[in-house]
């Protein structure tokens, strides 16, 4: 998996900014104060740094903005990075300012003088989430010798400071290797090799089993069985418990939806853009990294994490539209499109985890239906739920965490756009509130009494433009607020 930037935690020392190489960042407030360091480093520039404040083009910079002197006379510098930043920033703000710096590292060393600034730790992480880019398959990147260089932090209170940014650090952790599962082929990331990967996540704690298909076909779970059977990659389900609560307490159970690749079947999707289709295994991306993040910080929480990983191709084996499949529940479907297969996973994979687990709450992820783009854009994941404080919980969490989610309705109205003259339903609803039917669809899995979420990622688990947090690409989007609702509501005291 990429390796985040090495990140490290230094007392403060302004004598280090004359022959620092690399970038060195300094901080200024929004109103232009400049701090110990920024002092020491304006005196080195011969007032650089004073020019700039006094410019117009400061006069519009807003908090968390950097400004750049390139080659500051007196420096070994190759770049004198000021950061606009108030003395005591909000959490978001640290780490959005962070963000900044990250974007524009690049393989040079940093030395980040935050002095006496408060949340240097969220810096550190905001650091850490932008300086990130997939080049697995990149020979020239590989030919590239140069090792890219580290972030030391300076901070007068840098002991405090480190022990803050672990947790978060191990975050960060968990979004790159979300982002690493869905940036990658498919011909790479198959389902035994997803399987593998998650597998390798025991040597951080992590209790992993992987369930084959002969143990899905005993178990009844034939509606994802069916969706996997036209491929030659075999579909299997992945479990990840990490016990560090109470013993004996019941688990939260995370699900993710894991097509590695979804040609649409019998149902075939259009050409154009069905390479992006790589990454419609999103949401079991989310569950792995927010259970590496769980493991690697010791969260003191049983979670349980459930991934369903198949490959949707078309083949003379491939499920038809027309055919009826029995669930795991019990219940028949009727497919009328075999492109809706993402629920049909889900389906059986949360009653899996209902009637091994008893979950104290479940929450499903996928990159289910384009429906929820064409109604959310790429800024907000949409939001269901039949239970209003977890509900209320989570979208706490993703707005403590900058990560935009937004709820949708839920109601017995839509469940008539489901029936089946030949089955109990259909797995699809037609186009309208296309979002909202696929999440009723998956409502009738979820057991009376257990609290649910559904997720639908389509829109924010990989996006063409940057978004507040990465590069183009593979966001990572929900690992930071799967990881706070753990932090805030299940969390042994």
């Amino acid at each position: 998996m990429s390796r985040l930037t090495k990140i490290t935690f230094a007392p403060l020392d302004l004598t280090s900014l004359e022959t620092a190489e690399g970038r060195v960042a300094v901080c200024v407030t929004p109103d232009g104060k400049l701090d110990q360091a920024a002092r020491r480093a304006n005196r080195l520039t011969r007032g650089a740094i004073a020019r700039l404040v006094d410019s117009k083009s400061f006069e519009a910079a807003k908090s968390g903005q950097v400004m750049t002197l390139a080659w500051p006379a007196g420096m070994a510098a190759e770049a004198l990075d000021v950061l606009v930043l108030p003395n005591r920033p909000t959490a978001l703000e640290a780490r959005k300012a962070g963000v900044a710096l990250g974007k524009l590292k690049g393989r040079a060393a940093l030395t980040l003088v935050a002095a006496s600034r408060s949340r240097a730790e969220e810096l550190a992480m905001g650091i850490a989430l932008r300086d990130y880019s997939f080049d697995a398959h990149k020979t020239k990147d590989k030919a590239d010798k140069t090792t890219p260089g580290g972030v030391t932090v300076q901070s007068t209170r840098w002991e405090d400071a480190a022990t803050a940014a672990a947790p978060l650090i191990a975050v960060a952790e968990g979004v790159a290797m979300t982002r690493d599962l869905v940036s990658e082929p498919a011909n790479v990331l198959t389902t035994t090799e997803f399987a593998n990967r998650l597998a390798e996540m025991t040597s951080l704690g992590l209790e992993v089993e992987v369930l084959e298909e002969k143990d899905l076909e005993k178990l009844g779970m034939r509606m994802l069985l069916s969706v996997g059977q036209g491929s030659d990659s075999p579909s299997k389900v992945v479990v990840m418990h990490w016990n560090g609560g109470k013993k004996g307490a019941a688990p939260l159970a995370l699900i993710g939806k894991g097509v590695v690749f979804d040609t649409g079947g019998i149902s075939l999707k259009p050409a154009s853009g069905m390479e992006d289709m790589t990454m419609d295994m999103g949401g079991a991306g989310v569950v792995a990294g927010t259970m590496r993040a769980l493991a690697l910080r010791k969260a003191k929480a049983n979670v349980v994490g459930l991934i369903g990983l198949v490959e949707n191709m078309p083949s003379g084996n491939a499920t038809r539209p027309g055919d009826v499949v029995a669930s795991m529940k019990g219940d028949t479907v009727e497919i009328i499109n075999t492109d809706a297969e993402g629920r049909l996973v889900l389906g059986d994979v949360m009653w899996y985890a209902q009637e091994r687990f008893s979950p104290t709450g479940m929450i499903d992820l996928a990159t289910l239906t384009g429906a929820i783009i064409i109604g959310l854009g790429h800024d907000n994941a949409g939001v269901f739920s039949n239970d209003d404080v977890l509900c209320d919980g989570f979208l706490k969490a993703a707005k403590a965490e900058g990560e935009g989610a937004w709820r949708m309705p839920l109601g017995e109205s839509y469940d008539k756009q489901l029936k089946s003259k030949i089955a109990d339903m259909k797995n699809v609803g037609g186009r309208p509130a296309g979002s909202i039917t696929a999440a009723q669809f998956l409502q009738r899995f979820v057991k009376d009494g257990t609290p649910w979420i559904h997720l639908d990622i389509a829109g924010v688990a990989s996006v063409k433009s940057e978004t507040p947090y990465a590069p183009s690409g593979a966001t990572g989007w929900g690992v930071m607020a799967l990881n706070r609702l753990v932090q805030d509501q299940f969390e042994a005291d």
